[in-house]
């Protein structure tokens, strides 16, 4: 029978016994186990790397894996094809992970495609003095860099990393402190350093201009970099960007809150979480019930150490302490933007409303603005396809007009 059970299990099963001969090799110290799952034929096969060795087996040793993926053998022959990414099959519902996402995503970055083709992505490390930062680079032309926000890492751009790499070459990172890169406990977790970070990232990929989208805390950051390096910004969108608090009630008690304390072990409940993610979004029924469970995983998981306990509440107070006005206030800063700006705001945001919108006109009326009816903080996960979709009109309109003369100059204000 064409196409039987036993066929497809033939055929991926020799895929796996390709995975040695077509490793690509990983960082020194490397060490990581995959077990996936296909349910349609019926087997688990387990998957080990280190730096310069991969080995996979059918069934499952005792070995506690990094990461569960279950999918079907179709989905797994495509990637193994390189017909799509597992990005792409993840937001589509035909593959899910449990475990440390960042290496359910890294794992087909590990092994060329058929025929030695490179693959789809790469997640890799770009190390910098003092720390590293995990990147997601995939598809080819012009750079874009996409910036998480507070508490968030770079999975919450998983389905505009898909979209826009059909025609720019796009790079996700985890900001230190989040996700899979690393937590120095010292570091300072201001919109500066992240700027600073950022520009470095650019600078060891050999990216000189990029478009860049930055969703709360990450949209601080893109207005940070575009302020003080304004010629390595083609554009700049801002989805419900962490725009400095103009009233700030709890501002004394905040100023006193000591990021400190993250050294001392403590965790939110996964009631805790769970509530605080479902609080991000308009339209619960928007958002698959098993990204809640990857995303609340992966929180408790990073924050569970304490440089990323640390990192988080550092950030926090940095974002609400952001002086409005005066000296280097953030709005007469914004006000000397020069990069194109979209600011995308969701019209049932409860931490950033849209009725900032109404500073950033005040300040910076260059700057196009749209409210999303209907969404919360977080559009590029709630409106997955219409933010995609805003993205890349944008960054089109803004490639089409050209780039703007680089005759301004560079912000240094509290370096």
């Amino acid at each position: 029978m064409k196409n039987s059970r036993a066929d497809r299990l033939a055929a991926v099963d020799a895929g796996f016994r390709s995975l040695p001969n077509r490793y690509l090799g990983a960082e020194p110290g490397f060490d990581a186990t995959w077990r996936i799952v296909l349910g349609d034929v019926g087997h688990t096969w387990e998957v080990r790397c280190t730096s310069h060795v991969a080995r996979a087996r059918r069934g499952a040793t005792s070995r506690e894996p990094d990461v569960i993926i279950g999918t079907d053998a179709s989905t797994w022959m495509a990637l193994r094809r390189g017909e799509l990414s597992g990005i792409e099959a993840f937001g589509q519902r035909l593959l899910y992970a449990r475990g440390n996402l960042d290496l359910a995503v890294a794992f087909e970055g590990l092994f060329r495609l058929e025929n030695g083709r490179q693959p789809l992505l790469r997640v890799h490390e770009v190390r910098l003095p003092g720390r590293r930062v995990s990147t997601l680079t995939m598809g080819s032309g012009p750079d874009v860099l996409l910036i998480h926000g507070l508490g968030g890492a770079k999975s919450s751009f998983f389905d505009a990393a898909a979209t826009l790499s059909g025609a720019y070459r796009v790079h996700v990172l985890d900001l230190p402190g989040f996700g899979s890169s690393s937590k120095p406990v010292t570091a300072p977790y201001n919109a500066a350093y992240f700027a600073r970070t950022v520009r470095e990232v650019m600078d060891a990929l050999g990216v000189q201009r990029a478009h860049i989208a930055g969703n709360s805390m990450g949209g601080r950051v893109a207005i940070e970099l575009g302020l003080r390096h304004p010629e390595r910004v083609l554009s700049l969108v801002l989805l419900c960007p962490a725009v400095a608090f103009v009233k700030r009630t709890y501002h004394p008690l905040v100023r006193l809150m000591r990021p400190e304390l993250g050294l001392m072990p403590h965790r939110f409940t996964r009631k805790q979480v769970e509530e605080h993610f479902w609080s991000l979004f308009a339209d619960r029924d928007a958002i698959d019930p098993s990204m809640a469970d990857v995303v609340v995983d992966e929180f408790q998981r990073i924050y569970a150490s304490a440089g990323g306990r640390i990192a988080f509440l550092t950030s926090a107070r940095n974002i609400y302490l952001d002086a409005p006005y005066g000296r280097n206030g953030f709005y007469g800063r914004l006000s000397k933007l020069e990069a194109p700006a979209l600011f995308v705001w969701g019209s049932h945001d409860k931490i950033i409303p849209p009725a900032f919108g109404r500073h950033v006109s005040r300040w910076l009326p260059t700057a196009e603005q749209i409210v999303l009816d209907g969404c919360g903080h977080v559009p590029q996960v709630e409106r997955a396809a219409q933010t995609s979709g805003l993205l890349e009109r944008f960054f089109a309109r803004v490639d089409a007009l050209g780039p703007l003369p680089e005759t301004h100059e560079r912000s240094d204000e509290a370096a």
